[in-house]
């Protein structure tokens, strides 16, 4: 399969990490490097800028290369920088660049090497427009824009920004360079002649002292114009949310304060006349079928939603910069390794409030059951990886500390949560349950469940599908994602949202006379998930050019991940914001 290969974004991208490298704390996440002319740096000033080499990506796979896996230039001195937990789990294998230069040293034409091919190499080429012929990019011009520190106080300057632009130039050979104009590399789709190819490089440094290093990311914004998109996507949330709490408001405090008004001024006679909720009070806290299920994924639900609303929190005021590559997968990690006590405390506590006794299953299940899921799909999909000889596998050392963090961290966590949850007394209910079940009358269309769960989950889908789209391009498109402002403020308003929506739809089943709320208000906001999934499926078939089986089954694969933790995270907020308002309402009312 021919690839294009995207090596100007790839290079450009790590120098932008290397401008960035962290030496001492700094709020946004990674500290500035002052850069001084040749003769002039020292310890708080470096001359040298090094480049480095990522992945290779392609357009028609998610199947990502290392850099080294076709037959580029390379360092004499290669090098390879330590890579965190994050980057290794995206397959990003960073290495040094032939590609060498000094602050503010302009290079207006070099030659980095000269590869020979031969008859049948012609991986490393890329489809351009003429028929039956191939064209390599084999130049890049690279623009680095600084700002000086003589009028701030701090020696040096600082890197803000670094484009690149690839270009194909034929080049006669390292003596003679041209690359102003000149032809396009062209090679033939098939060639009896071995034929020579001259990789060149020019580099051009530009003062810009209007660029602060707090708005250095500017720059990837303006080429990236979907600010007002995300503006948008934010207002068309913000309606939704106005329309549901517009809708809860006016049950609080309208129709929910007239029944319990209603409710407490009858005698019960008369109570046993009406219809509403009040008359399943005796049902409401029944304990529902297959409580510990129920209980191990809110559990799991509870420790993903603290990891997620965390790890957000962080990126959101800065500390997990987009130059720091990585960190924001390390940091989930991290934090979903450290949650096991929470997870293991709430799965506890309600299957406790359940009437559960089989609490040695309960802990492991919940230790295990979800992670164990998604552990195991991602172990098939990096088979998939290490068949094809991807950098996305992950190396086998690496899996071996996974699961240490898994069995060594997370699973005692969890036991020493679950401990706590099953020390406390059950979670007291405001009503009395009664022995003999009551008999649920027949149920219109709209308050069945699976109609209510499916109509549930639209409205918070409604709230993030265009951040949605953002988030798959950075993931399969190779885009990088940088706006966490907007997603922490998406996250709270999809919070919101699929709490709104489940209240609505339970009080509507309660006045109905059903009482089985507990699983259908996890399930209502969880169905979010399955919009998710049905949304990835359109994105996959309209948005990409993905083809092979390999990259279908590892996108599809790494989706139902996706889709696992998002069913858990909605599902438990809709779960508790349930629970509240029944709590709420039958604590007010008067049950003889």
């Amino acid at each position: 399969m021919k690839r294009r290969i995207h090596l100007g974004l790839v290079l450009v991208c790590s120098l932008v990490s290397y401008f960035c490298s962290c030496s001492a704390f700094y709020l946004p996440g990674l500290a500035p490097v002052s850069f001084c002319e040749d003769g002039k740096g020292g310890e708080d000033c470096q001359t040298v800028i090094q480049l480095f080499v990522n992945r290779l990506d392609s357009v028609e796979s998610v199947l990502p290369y290392e850099y080294d896996v076709f037959d580029f230039c390379k360092d004499a001195k290669e090098m390879r920088p330590s890579e965190n937990l994050g980057q290794v789990l995206f397959g990003e294998r960073i290495e040094s660049s032939p590609y060498k230069f000094n602050f503010k040293q302009d290079i207006k034409c070099k030659a980095v090497c000269t590869k020979n091919y031969h008859k049948g190499n012609q991986e490393e080429t890329a489809e351009f427009n003429k028929k039956n012929t191939f064209y390599v990019f084999n130049h890049v011009d690279i623009k680095i824009t600084y700002h000086s520190g003589t009028t701030e106080g701090w020696r040096g300057a600082r890197l803000v920004a670094a484009t690149m632009e690839p270009k194909s130039i034929k080049q006669v050979d390292e003596k003679t360079l041209n690359c102003e104009t000149g032809n396009p590399m062209e090679i033939p789709g098939e060639f009896d002649n071995d034929m020579s190819v001259v990789y060149t490089y020019s580099v051009q440094f530009t003062e810009d002292n209007s660029i602060k290093w707090a708005s250095r990311w500017d720059y990837i914004l303006v080429s990236m114009p979907h600010t007002n998109i995300q503006w948008f996507s934010i207002m068309n949330s913000l309606v939704i949310v106005l329309f549901l709490s517009g809708m809860v408001a006016m049950i609080m405090l309208r129709t929910l304060h007239k029944d319990i008004a209603r409710y407490n001024q009858v005698d019960q006679e008369d109570a046993q006349e009406e219809s509403g909720w009040k008359q399943v009070h005796g049902d409401v806290f029944r304990p529902p079928r297959k409580g510990m299920l129920l209980s191990v994924f809110l559990g799991q639900g509870t420790q993903i939603f603290i990891m997620t609303f965390i790890t957000l929190f962080l990126a959101c005021l800065g500390f997990l910069s987009p130059a720091n590559r990585g960190a924001l997968m390390t940091c989930a990690v991290v934090l979903w390794v450290l949650l096991g006590t929470p997870a293991g405390y709430v799965s506890a506590r309600l299957y406790k409030t359940f009437g559960g006794e089989k609490w040695k299953t309960n802990v492991l299940l919940t230790a295990l059951l979800c992670p164990g899921i998604v552990f195991a799909d991602f172990f098939l999909m990096n088979l998939i990886l290490w068949v094809e000889g991807s950098s996305a596998a992950i190396p086998f050392g690496t899996l071996v500390a996974i699961l240490a963090l898994w069995f060594g961290i997370s699973v005692p966590l969890t036991f020493v949560g679950a401990y706590f949850g099953f020390k406390k007394p059950a979670i007291e209910q405001p009503v009395r349950t009664n022995q003999i079940p009551r008999q649920i009358p027949e149920q219109s269309f709209f308050t069945k469940p699976i109609p209510g769960i499916v109509m549930g989950g639209i409205l918070p889908f409604g709230c993030i599908f265009i951040q949605l789209f953002f988030i798959l391009n950075s993931i399969w498109s190779h885009q990088m994602y940088y706006m966490f402002g907007f997603l922490f403020l998406v996250f709270i308003i999809l919070l919101i949202t699929c709490s709104e929506a489940t209240i609505l739809l339970c009080y509507f089943h309660l006045c109905a006379e059903d009482y089985h709320w507990w699983w259908r208000s996890f399930l209502t906001s969880g169905f979010t998930a399955v919009y998710l999934f049905i949304y990835a499926v359109h994105y996959f078939f309209s948005k990409l050019q993905i083809i092979g089986a390999a990259s279908t089954i590892l996108y599809f694969g790494y989706t139902m991940i996706m889709v696992l933790i998002f069913f858990l995270f909605t599902g438990t907020i809709g779960f508790f914001a349930c629970f509240w308002f029944v709590n709420k309402i039958y604590s007010v009312v008067k049950v003889d």
